[in-house]
């Protein structure tokens, strides 16, 4: 028996030290604060919201924000001047839906932060348990995104989100904002027969009525905990989870529904007026189908990605590619998110995805601001990011070419005007295998 456990003890022992090996922190240092004004001067830079100015200059103060944009500037007589004529200056790219910083390793569960067991958790906070160490966030940035709303998932109403910048040495120091949106995981209204479900129909129907039942009760409790701690604060008994959903109710943070099918955010826009609260569709494959219900409450559309394949077999192959030009053109407020069913492992394509909306419809200034401003605006950061203005953070991205482009390099990125290191562990790998067949003599 005493062999036995020393046996378990060492294998553990093993498997701990494995593990640590693997899921080994990002050893990029956060970029330091400016010590003075910073210029940029020469580039082409793409405000976002106003057109593209050549030959212009980008000003930055000492505390990290965007004190002049143009091409008539008076730089100060103190300020570091960069060279950037040939070069490209862009907002930092902002994914609107992601766990960044929650999931390392899919298949680790050790490395997996995204939920909460049960299924009513409105008081979770997902930014506390954002990961300023994974390697998922330099990889990230190295393609100019450089803000993501980081969100919980899991049961029906998931907690809360925050969009967090991606350099920092706490989860303090990296969140832009934090109580973005209260996440619900919406039921599906219509039975799924096939072979991802033992379930019969008529338990499917069972389930999302319960399901539906469960969240008109949780909304029921929380306005009767919100009407009693009005009416005597001092002597009301404090509950965490009703606390949390007063935000909502009040209408200062929306509910951000994941919902594709047409009956899920019918469903879900019928759920949130009657309850009289502010909704965001997530995913929105179904959107155009509900334009003329969307345009009349004003509920935006955050797109869960383009890479991804028709939902039924009678859709177009290029529905998820079509969507946001489409929306556009029905007049529905949108923006694009890569998350999908990739996860975090593949923020790094955000780009990409506007990219191949660009190509099927899109014009290419709505693609940019489909991952820059249009997101801010939709999460509510609109007065900080999302487009190179006065005023706002100096959260920018340098490159040698069009960012929708994939030669495109980001060679330099700055969030709050403290430059970002751009090293991480795809480049660390690739001069690795760069100098093993250099030393094999391979390639020569």
């Amino acid at each position: 028996m005493q062999q036995s456990n020393r046996t378990l003890l060492g294998m553990l022992t093993w498997l701990t030290l494995w593990f640590s090996h693997t899921t080994s922190a990002a050893p990029e240092i956060p970029g330091e604060s400016l010590h003075g004004p910073l210029a940029f001067v020469g580039a082409t830079v793409h405000p976002i919201s106003g057109p593209t100015v050549e030959n212009a200059t980008v000003v930055i103060s000492r505390k990290g924000r965007i004190q002049a944009v143009g091409r008539e500037i008076v730089i100060p007589p103190q300020a570091k001047q960069l060279n950037l004529v040939g070069k490209h200056v862009y907002p930092g790219l902002l994914d609107a839906h992601s766990n960044i910083g929650l999931v390392e390793i899919n298949r680790v569960r050790a490395s997996v932060d995204s939920a909460e067991t049960g299924n009513i958790n409105p008081n979770t906070k997902s930014w506390v348990a954002v990961n300023p160490d994974s390697e998922m966030i330099p990889v990230t940035r190295s393609n100019g995104v450089l803000l993501a709303l980081s969100a919980p998932s899991g049961g029906l109403i998931s907690g809360k989100s925050a969009v967090m910048q991606l350099d920092g040495w706490t989860f303090e120091d990296m969140t832009l904002r934090s109580s973005i949106g209260m996440h619900v995981q919406w039921p599906n209204m219509l039975p799924v027969i096939n072979w991802t479900t033992e379930e019969t129909a008529s338990e499917q129907i069972e389930e999302r009525d319960e399901q539906l039942e469960i969240l008109r009760q949780t909304f029921e409790r929380a306005r009767a905990y919100q009407q009693a701690r009005t009416a005597d604060r001092a002597n009301s008994v404090f509950d965490i989870r009703w606390e949390a959903m007063i935000p909502v109710l009040e209408q200062k943070i929306p509910l951000i529904v994941s919902a594709n099918d047409v009956q899920q955010i019918q469903s879900a826009v019928g759920f949130s007026t009657k309850q009289n609260v502010r909704l965001i569709i997530y995913g929105g494959y179904d959107a155009l189908q509900c334009a003329e219900l969307l345009k009349k409450h004003d509920i935006p559309v955050i797109i869960a990605g383009i890479y991804r394949l028709p939902r039924r077999r009678h859709d177009n192959y290029d529905a998820p590619f079509a969507l946001p030009a489409k929306l556009q053109s029905a007049g529905i407020s949108f923006c694009i998110s890569s998350a999908g069913r990739f996860g975090a492992s593949n923020l790094r394509n955000l780009p990409y995805h506007a990219a191949t909306a660009s190509a099927f419809g899109l014009p290419k200034e709505a693609a940019l601001k489909a991952i820059t401003l249009s997101p801010a605006e939709i999460l509510g950061v609109a007065d900080r990011v999302g487009s190179i203005e006065k005023g706002k953070d100096a959260t920018l991205i340098i490159t040698d070419g069009d960012i929708l482009e994939t030669p495109t390099h980001v060679e330099a990125a700055f969030i709050q005007g403290r430059e970002v290191e751009l090293n991480d562990r795809h480049k660390r790998l690739w001069r690795k295998y760069q100098e093993k067949y250099r030393r094999l003599g391979i390639g020569n």
